[in-house]
C-alpha cells in the first residue's frame, strides 16, 4: 500500500531510535503526539532489522504513524515501510527510487545549503536540515546553527524537518526560525517518560507556530 504524502505533510514531530527503546517506551512516543518512527539500525543483522520493523510496523498502525527505515532500501518493503531515509553517502536518490518503486517515502539528510539545493534537485519526498545543535549521534558533522533552519524556511517547499540537538529547552527557537517539523532522537529515547516528552515538545513547537 502506498504511502500517503498528506500525513507526511501533516506531520510535526519525528523520532529516530533503534532497537535500544523497548516497545513500551515506542508506544509511549507515539501516544505522546509521534507522527513518523525510524528504526535506525546501522549494523544489525537483515534477520534482527525486519523483526524490530515488525514491532515498529504494528506500532505506527495502532497509532496512525508514518514508520521508516533508515539507509536500507533494500529491507524496506520486506519490513513494511512507509519509506526509507539516506545519508549523503548512502546511494544516490535516483538509484534508491528505482528499488523502492513510488509507493515508499524517500527521504534525504542535508548538511550545507549546497547539499539542500542539490537535495531539492532530486525526488525526495522530505529533507532533513541540520544538525542544528551539536549532537554525539551525528559525530562527523559540526552544528549548523539556526541560520541553515531559516534558508530551509524560505528555499525548501516540500516538507522538511530540522534535526540535530533540538529538545525541549531549544525546540521553541528552532521554530521560530522558522521550522515547521522537527526530528529527534536523545529528546525522546531518553527521556523518563517518553509519553510527556513528546507531547512537550510537539505543544512548543506548535505554541510556536501559531504565534507566527
Amino acid at each position: 500500500m502506498a504511502a500517503d504524502p498528506a500525513r507526511l505533510a501533516e506531520a510535526r514531530l519525528y523520532f529516530v531510535t533503534d532497537t535500544s527503546t523497548d516497545e513500551h517506551a515506542l508506544r509511549e512516543a507515539l501516544a505522546g503526539g509521534v507522527d513518523i518512527l525510524q528504526l535506525r539500525e546501522k549494523d544489525a543483522p537483515d534477520d534482527e532489522i525486519l523483526a524490530a520493523a515488525a514491532t515498529f510496523r504494528a506500532l505506527c498502525d495502532e497509532h496512525g504513524a508514518l514508520f521508516v527505515l533508515n539507509d536500507r532500501p533494500d529491507l524496506a518493503a520486506a519490513g513494511g515501510a512507509d519509506g526509507v531515509h539516506i545519508g549523503q553517502a548512502d546511494a544516490p536518490i535516483d538509484r534508491v527510487r528505482e528499488q523502492v518503486g513510488r509507493d515508499l517515502l524517500i527521504g534525504l539528510s542535508t548538511h550545507s545549503r549546497e547539499q539542500l539545493a542539490a537535495a531539492l534537485e532530486t525526488d525526495a519526498d522530505y529533507v532533513c536540515v541540520g544538525p542544528v545543535y551539536a549532537t554525539p549521534t551525528k559525530p562527523d558533522y559540526p552544528a549548523v546553527g539556526l541560520e541553515l533552519v531559516r534558508h530551509a524556511a524560505q528555499a525548501v517547499e516540500r516538507p522538511w524537518f530540522a534535526i540535530g540537538g533540538i529538545d525541549g529547552t531549544n525546540v521553541g527557537e528552532v521554530a521560530a526560525a522558522g521550522a515547521p517539523r522537527v526530528a529527534v532522537v536523545r529528546a525522546i529515547r531518553d527521556a523518563p517518560e517518553p509519553r510527556a516528552a513528546a507531547a512537550g515538545l510537539r505543544a512548543l513547537l506548535e505554541e510556536e507556530t501559531r504565534g507566527e
